[in-house]
């Protein structure tokens, strides 16, 4: 053993001592998904960045014909709103593939230095970013928020998986939940948050966005260091008090065994797994980027008690209809967050295979059904199918990390959910593709455009088909992919990871030496904000019913 005492961000440093309380990892999980899920909410920002020199009387709109690499560079013009959105595809590739690439480090580094490096990239990004706002440069915006920004996204969001895997070995899908949960839940809070900033620091001459993004960035920091130093790990061999794990009999698809993350890319049911995840995320996202321009085209005057179709509306209806479809872009984030815990939890009791099961052949029966609804004109029925659709696809992201444990152990977890979310950056590209492209076909064959939707929801149905496939050939693995007793014990002492004799099978309740004050005050921390999000996204909601 080495005399040489480890620094304050190893691994070493965070394991937990006999009487510490689980119920403090969710919440510091919390507070750093709650930061980096405003990635969902960064379009509040496009319109007012698009206007930021023309407000200020120096410029103009960048003309049409420019290319988007003139456009990274062009300080005086305007930047276009199609342009900006750039950013958004940015994050979701750099999240996949800096979670892919450095999930093996995250693993061995210990979630806490993984936290500190994802606050540091994401904040630093943003205030980056805020500079590229000041001298009008979007290249500095890319590198910023983009790319750097993208990689403190992808470490933020797999960096407590792991961790919440060991320490609720008996709720898996709970405890993922909890987290993930919180990266949907980001936006509800950073978006009403960005807008009252904006209001807050714009004057006749500035649209106040640079002030908002340093604001933010400063906020995001405290909470994700906070979160960072407050992540602790268990001993090896620790379990809850009065918990024994179930016979490795008991359900084959749990295997009790360990996978290492390089032998995964040749594993036939990690690709199965990829296309589960690809397709319910592919079928779910493409909704969710049309979900307001659907409902105000599909129902049209009938939004508001109007009997005209939405090409016969003048501008002030067009407005109304536009705040009703607000309603419901808010309802289904909702449906979104709770679908995370809701789903996660249930299939700590279904098991996780069946739970998939369920969002495929659910999925399918809800999507088919859109047309007839449509056509119909029952709101009702379109808007419950939406918000359903949405639940699933909130889920599918919440339980795939409790999935992956079980058929690949718990060792290299978060580094085998790190080289998955490669499926998130592909569906990022798919499902949008699909849904726009055909919404444009349509329109382009003479549709009228309460009907361009009906064929796009049945080539989701053909997705979440090819989704249900895979998840049912999904199997237990072979013995020759998991690590042999020395390969594991080599990997644990790479890892850091020490059993203490004192520490294994200490309880979290009985003598417990955490403070319940510590543990009220750190859920209220991210209980308060998310509450606050939640309100305010029940107050746009009820424009809907309105």
């Amino acid at each position: 053993m080495s005399s040489t005492q480890p620094g304050f961000l190893d691994k070493d440093r965070i394991i937990a001592g006999p009487g510490f309380n689980r119920w403090l990892v969710p919440p510091a999980a919390l507070a750093i998904h709650l930061c980096i899920g405003m990635a969902y909410g960064f379009s509040v920002f496009w319109l007012p960045l698009s206007k930021a020199l023309s407000t200020s009387g120096t410029g103009a709109a960048c003309p049409k014909d420019m290319s988007f690499f003139a456009e990274l560079f062009a300080s005086g013009c305007d930047w276009r709103v199609a342009t900006l959105g750039w950013m958004y595809t940015l994050f979701f590739v750099f999240l996949g593939c800096s979670a892919a690439i450095w999930g093996g480090w995250l693993e061995r580094a210990g979630p806490r230095k993984a936290g500190v490096v994802s606050a540091v990239c994401w904040c630093g990004g943003m205030l980056l970013s805020a500079l590229g706002i000041h001298l009008h440069q979007f290249w500095l915006m890319i590198l910023g928020s983009g790319v750097i920004g993208g990689i403190g996204l992808g470490l933020g969001y797999i960096s407590p998986v792991s961790t919440l895997i060991k320490w609720f070995p008996d709720r898996r899908g709970m405890a993922t939940g909890m987290a993930i949960m919180g990266f949907g839940g980001g936006a509800m809070i950073g978006s009403p948050l960005a807008v009252d900033l904006m209001k807050r620091f714009s004057t006749p001459t500035d649209v106040g966005v640079m002030q908002t993004f340093v604001v933010m960035a400063l906020v995001y920091f405290v909470f994700m260091m906070a979160g960072a130093l407050g992540y602790r790990v268990p001993a090896t061999g620790w379990k809850p008090a009065g918990w024994t794990p179930p016979p490795p009999s008991a359900n084959t698809m749990i295997t009790q065994r360990h996978v290492h993350v390089k032998r995964v890319w040749g594993i036939p049911q990690f690709w199965l797994v990829w296309v589960v995840l690809c397709m319910n995320v592919s079928a779910g996202i493409g909704v969710i980027g049309m979900a307001s321009p659907m409902l105000q085209e599909v129902f049209g005057g009938a939004l508001i008690g109007v009997p005209q179709k939405f090409g016969e509306l003048d501008k002030a209806q067009l407005a109304a209809i536009a705040a009703v479809a607000g309603g419901f872009t808010a309802l289904l984030s909702l449906f979104n967050i709770g679908g995370r815990f809701f789903w996660a939890s249930l299939s700590d009791k279904l098991g996780r295979k069946m739970t998939y099961v369920v969002f495929f052949v659910l999925g399918g029966l809800l999507y088919a059904s859109i047309p007839s609804s449509a056509g119909a004109g029952s709101k009702l029925l379109f808007v419950g199918a939406f918000c359903l659709i949405l639940s699933m696809y909130g889920g599918g992201f919440a339980t795939v990390p409790a999935y992956l444990a079980d058929l690949f152990g718990t060792q290299f977890v978060g580094a085998i959910h790190g080289r998955l979310l490669t499926a998130w950056a592909t569906a990022g590209i798919l499902g949008p593709v699909v849904v726009n492209y055909m919404r444009e076909y349509q329109l382009g064959l003479g549709l009228p455009r309460e009907q361009v939707y009906n064929q796009t929801m049945y080539i989701l149905v053909g997705m979440l088909v090819i989704g249900l496939i895979a998840n049912l050939l999904v199997r237990p693995l072979a013995d020759k992919w998991f690590m042999s007793d020395e390969e594991l014990a080599h990997e644990k002492k790479l890892a850091h990871e020490k059993s203490l004799a004192t520490e294994v099978g200490s309880g979290t309740g009985a003598g417990s030496a955490t403070s319940p004050a510590l543990v009220a005050f750190a859920w209220a921390a991210v209980g308060l904000p998310l509450a606050w999000g939640i309100y305010k996204t029940l107050v746009s909601a009820a424009k809907f019913f309105q």
